[in-house]
């Protein structure tokens, strides 16, 4: 009689935790809006959230200690004309985001580490160049300032944010809506999936499809599809009899699947969160009440199920920080921000471990702030893995650094092709509309200590003519 034999993996007993209810941030009003992106983005400074807003379109940020209830009039990210659909953090700046909107444009927004004391309506940057909605955005993750942004014209642009130029546009690929994008690790091809049934690999610089595969899923309803460390592409989608299918391919070889597993019969599509230093991969699907997690190893069936964190409210969208946000001592090795219809509450996954010590198993370095190229160096050909730095002392985000937006002298240098010249906010790194923020800022928190100083005034009055009154 043979024995089963169980599989090794320091990962197989990972599991799910909700944080305490005073983690949680409460009183935020979710964006309804119908569009398959995750409606939140998080780094170790900030948490991010689009939010329903009347006459266009806005998000939240708050400090991630800024838990419970959230002020109704708390500040907002308000600029776009109408609703935003994606966000994304940079990379290499925690306090710059980008966002992209119904409005065809794409906005480079600086986050103060202080509070601000209005709505932040001035962006850095606005990047216009898309003739419909922008749905897609994501930054390159080893260039400085490099920003790839997909809309509903079929084009994907990639953005040079520190000039505002158009760097290059890739309009002839995709016959019909993209609905996801991806870079590899060290951004020198995307993988994308688009409304034709097509998983195609791309490189941008040459402007070419390297590979692609038809139909990768049967189904109609959208896929997703990221790049694994191994240089695989890791897919949802569906079935023809639309079940929900996940699927792993070799793009040397796009005849036959690495792995391909039927899920569930649900129509909420899976939205994959790949942890490339521990080869885990989440899927979120949007209406689900559960996050499944498998391992992708090297050895048959290839993608291993390990668990599934189950809770009982639907999510509306879904946050994942990086990994240098994650508290290394309690071998936490991944945390979401799951987004409910008026809150947000984080999710820890954490491999169980009874030493207090460093476990330098499940925290190999991991990338940094900082980027490895500059934008025209990787236009001009060249590719970098991206910096890393050890988790070892847990991390420290930096202090505020300022994006600075430098126009390019439009009389020095060609007209560019495709899509027209963005407008920036700034022309010089410190700029009118800056200057104008930082006064007002000033102004107020002045008639904030005036008012708190009449207030002081007043009590102590009281204070005197109570003392007076028992003499």
């Amino acid at each position: 009689m043979s024995r089963r034999v169980v599989r090794q993996s320091k990962f197989r007993h990972v599991f799910g935790q909700v944080a305490k209810a005073d983690q949680a941030y409460e009183d935020i009003r979710v964006s309804k809006v119908t569009w398959d992106s995750s409606f939140c983005a998080v780094n170790p400074k900030f948490l991010a959230i689009i939010v329903e807003a009347g006459g266009g379109g806005a998000f939240i940020v708050l400090p991630l200690a800024k838990t419970g209830r959230v002020d109704k009039n708390y500040p907002l990210v308000t600029g776009h004309t109408a609703p935003v659909l994606d966000i994304d953090w940079c990379p290499h700046n925690d306090n710059v985001i980008a966002s992209a909107s119904d409005d065809t444009t794409v906005m480079v927004w600086q986050i103060p580490d202080y509070t601000p004391m209005r709505n932040i309506t001035e962006p850095i940057i606005t990047l216009e160049g898309h003739s419909k909605r922008v749905g897609i955005l994501s930054w390159h993750p080893t260039a400085r300032n490099v920003l790839l942004s997909a809309g509903g014209d079929n084009v994907i642009i990639i953005w040079n944010v520190g000039t505002g130029e158009v760097l290059l546009s890739l309009e002839d690929m995709h016959p019909d809506i993209i609905h996801s994008v991806c870079w590899n690790s060290n951004g020198s091809l995307l993988v994308t999936t688009c409304k034709d049934k097509t998983l195609r690999i791309i490189d941008p610089r040459k402007g070419q499809v390297v590979a692609e595969r038809f139909a990768a899923h049967e189904g109609m309803r959208p896929m997703r599809a990221v790049f694994t460390r191994q240089g695989h592409i890791f897919t949802t989608g569906f079935t023809r009899m639309s079940q929900r299918e996940l699927g792993l391919w070799d793009p040397n070889n796009f005849e036959e699947p690495v792995a391909l597993q039927e899920m569930d019969t649900s129509n909420g599509v899976l939205l994959p969160f790949y942890d490339p230093d521990s080869s885990i991969i989440y899927l979120c699907g949007k209406g689900d009440s559960s996050i499944r997690y498998f391992e992708i190893t090297d050895e048959p069936p290839f993608v291993h199920y390990l668990n599934t964190f189950s809770s009982k409210e639907p999510q509306r969208g879904v946050g994942f920080m990086p990994k240098r946000g994650l508290d290394v001592s309690k071998c936490e090795i991944a945390r979401f921000y799951k987004l409910h219809e008026r809150k947000c509450e984080p999710i820890i996954m954490t491999v169980p471990r009874k030493s207090d010590l460093f476990q330098d198993d499940l925290y190999p370095d991991t990338p940094g702030p900082e980027p490895a190229l500059e934008a025209d160096e990787w236009l001009s050909g060249q590719d970098a893995e991206p910096v890393l730095i050890s988790l070892r002392d847990g991390y420290m985000p930096p202090k505020h650094r300022e994006l600075r937006v430098t126009k390019r002298n439009i009389l020095d240098a060609r007209p560019p092709t495709g899509p027209r010249r963005s407008q920036s906010a700034s022309d010089s790194p410190l700029s009118q509309h800056t200057l104008e923020t930082l006064l007002e800022e000033i102004k107020a928190l002045r008639e904030q200590v005036q008012a708190q100083e009449q207030r002081i005034t007043a009590l102590e009055n009281m204070l005197c003519e109570l003392v007076d009154g028992t003499d």
